[in-house]
């Protein structure tokens, strides 16, 4: 892929860019195999992107973070995606947690919390979907019920990034003393250590193995009334108003991926040799290689555009939606397509496209499965 887009980035986003693609492909890369291999959590991994200031991605400086803007924000993400997706979903989670707690944290929670998250010491998970509750995010029924000076939380949780290795926890639930539901939800800090909060499932996953996703369940958990994040009965709207930016994200990481896959298809296309010649020459690998790296760059510009409709402030619901659809429906496409090229070597764990077609899979499904993202498109036509 050529880096023409480059030209219309400026010297901060380039230089951003250019730092995550130095870790990314120096640290993350040559591990990832094997992580994939063993579903070993990326430990060391993390701790060198900290250094860098990439698990802190929206945190201003004096909290430990690096204070990036969400375009250069998408630009890391989609270069941590060409070394590691899975790599990639547990910073784009880990840094959602920490803007939460930076944008509307008490300055209390900001100081308590903050440097622990944005050097890597404290990893973050968030605590959202249940069992009945994914595409439909206000069918939750975890509570939150008022004793004295603590909240006691009670439910379960389903496919929650980084749960089992969280430091820190953002749970969402419903006070049993509001009427309204999700209306009256809020969002609390958990320390996983207290009793009650309970890792009972470690999923085994199909790709993006060595970013673990739990099954937690809350049972009587007790948390101090001080750890509610925003207004009380304030957090599913607030949640509403964060989608755009997730999916955003994701729609960077499906790019990354689909990079990663395109740049291994051309490569073996030159070396291997058929008819005496390499495949390149062949019009019909050449043809498809044609339409990859078309996808390819129409997602990632895409992508630009929406991150910076969004860091403008602009309503972006629609856009966000599709730059989600486009580029995770592309990359699934980009990916089976750069197996295809290496035809039964494209088959073999030997070589890295059959896990970029693993690891891209779950992008058509977190954050809002496509058909959601066409829902919300139409509603906005």
């Amino acid at each position: 892929m050529s880096d023409t887009s480059a030209v219309f980035l400026s010297e901060q986003e380039v230089m951003i860019r250019d730092a995550a693609r130095k870790v990314a492909r120096e640290v993350v890369a040559a591990t990832a195999a094997e992580r994939d291999r063993t579903a070993a959590w990326p430990r060391d991994e993390l701790r060198a992107a900290a250094e860098l200031g990439f698990l802190g991605m929206h945190v201003p400086e004096e909290f430990g973070g690096s204070g990036l803007s969400f375009v250069e924000y998408c630009l890391a993400i989609e270069e941590f995606a060409y070394a590691d997706a899975g790599f990639a979903t547990i910073l784009h989670v880990h840094n959602g947690m920490a803007d939460m707690v930076h944008r509307v944290g008490t300055e209390e929670q900001k100081r308590q919390y903050l440097r622990g998250m944005t050097s890597g010491e404290t990893i973050a998970a968030g605590l959202l979907t249940e069992p009945q509750a994914g595409s439909d995010t206000g069918a939750f029924r975890t509570t939150a019920r008022r004793e004295g000076s603590h909240y006691v939380l009670n439910g379960s949780k389903q496919f929650i990034s980084n749960g089992n290795e969280a430091g820190i926890a953002f749970a969402i639930a419903a006070h049993t003393e509001t009427p309204e539901g999700k209306k009256g939800a809020s969002m609390i800090i958990i320390d996983p250590r207290t009793p009650g909060y309970n890792v009972t499932r470690v999923e085994n996953k199909m790709g993006q193995r060595s970013a673990h996703v739990a099954a937690i369940q809350l049972d009587n958990c007790r948390v101090p009334v001080e750890n509610i994040i925003g207004e009380e009965g304030t957090a599913y709207a607030r949640l509403l108003a964060t989608l755009s930016e997730g999916r955003i994200g994701i729609a960077a990481v499906a790019v990354g991926a689909a990079r990663a896959a395109l740049e291994a298809a051309v490569q073996y296309a030159k070396e291997r040799e058929a008819y005496g010649a390499p495949i390149i020459k062949l019009q019909g690998v050449a043809f498809d290689l044609a339409d990859m790296a078309t996808q390819v760059e129409v997602a990632h510009q895409f992508v630009l555009h929406a991150a910076r409709l969004h860091a403008a402030g602009v309503p972006c619901a629609k856009e966000a939606s599709m730059a989600k659809l486009f580029a995770s429906e592309m990359a699934e496409k980009v990916c089976s397509d750069a197996l295809q090229i290496h035809g039964g070597y494209g088959y073999l764990n030997d070589f890295p496209v059959e896990r970029y077609c693993r690891d891209v899979r779950v992008t058509k499904i977190y954050e809002g499965t496509s058909h959601i993202q066409k829902v919300i498109i139409a509603r906005n036509l």
